[in-house]
């Protein structure tokens, strides 16, 4: 029995091609990067990237959304405002089906969200209802949160409130920094996005309601929100320490009259009563120095710290400073 090519290929070129979504993409950050990519390994065709200008003045840890955009020939704009006028014509010349925000830091207004036939989308890092707003990695790991996750969410022109597409959980260890579960998050977007795409792309996707009782929304923080108050409890402040550690500001204090910047902290089982809020240095018995804060309530082991500007070991502090103990001021 022989083959006859012409006749298979005559059938593959009698199938009509599926229809190639098109998208405009507003990222920024890691997130923006990695669900930027996911667009594209799934044969959604990207017509314009909106990102931001890098800020001097910000610590740029983060890759490149507009390097990866030119990698594929994805024309690029980073508008001050996306909603001028200008921006707006000359994204509804281009009749997207879809907008999708990852990480994107400016609001986009009605005349915007409009423009999508098929809506707009926006990857959240957080388990919304939870923690809509600003940076809700840092604020889960603030209030003790032992989980967060990614939400893609369909927008509207008030933040984070509209129906849920998709979301992926992950845990937020004990001891996790906001780098380290923003990693985590990180992942989560990807693997969310890149799972309810091809539903969403054939127009039969989940769209939830959120019950917006079940949270609250969070606003920016800057610098000086990392101060620290030593009445508070041991595990509050080791909560803020991992919030705000590199590549965040920091948490700070004052001790022997120099600025303080807290980087690594431990939660120990010891208990103190009647104790002002204090910081001293102990040699344990392998004699090696280890620091201390005692807290409102309960006692930090400070693994790494700085003062004016330098780290210094416990070791070091001791043989400047002594092993007494210093009241936090300046």
């Amino acid at each position: 029995m022989s083959e006859h090519p012409s006749h298979h290929a005559a059938g593959c070129a009698s199938r009509p091609p599926l229809p190639r979504a098109t998208a405009v993409v507003f990222a920024y950050h890691n997130v923006g990067v990695r669900c930027l990519a996911v667009l594209l390994a799934q044969g959604v065709k990207v017509a314009l990237v909106v990102t931001h200008r890098d800020n001097p003045n910000e610590n740029i840890w983060f890759d490149s959304v507009a390097e990866l955009a030119a990698l594929h020939g994805i024309p690029v704009i980073m508008p001050d405002n996306p909603n001028a006028a200008e921006v707006v014509e000359q994204i509804r010349a281009l009749q997207p089906d879809f907008f999708f925000s990852f990480y994107y830091r400016e609001m986009l207004k009605a005349p915007l969200l409009a423009i999508p036939k098929h809506g707009a989308l926006n990857m959240h890092g957080s388990l919304l209802p939870k923690y809509r707003g600003r940076v809700p990695v840092n604020w889960a790991i603030i209030r003790g949160e032992t989980e967060t996750g990614a939400t893609l969410h369909y927008m509207t022109e008030k933040p984070d409130n509209g129906d849920i597409v998709a979301q992926q959980a992950v845990p937020i260890l004990p001891d996790d920094t906001a780098q380290d579960v923003f990693q985590k998050v990180l992942v989560a977007a990807e693997m969310a996005l890149n799972a309810v795409l091809p539903a969403l792309l054939a127009g039969n996707a989940p769209k939830v309601p959120q019950d917006l009782r079940q949270g609250g929304y969070f606003g920016g923080r800057c610098a000086a929100d990392g101060e620290i108050d030593w009445q508070q409890s041991a595990e509050q402040i080791h909560n803020l320490v991992r919030a705000v550690a590199p590549p965040y500001p920091g948490a700070t204090s004052c001790l022997v009259g120099r600025a303080m910047k807290i980087l690594q902290t431990r939660v120990t089982g010891c208990t103190v009563s009647g104790e002002k809020p204090a910081f001293y240095v102990k040699q344990d018995e392998e004699n090696t120095f280890k620091a201390y804060a005692i807290c409102g309530q309960g006692v930090l082991r400070i693994v790494r710290f700085e003062l004016d500007g330098k780290e210094m070991s416990a070791a070091e502090f001791a043989a400047r400073f002594g092993t007494q103990k210093f009241e936090f001021n300046c």
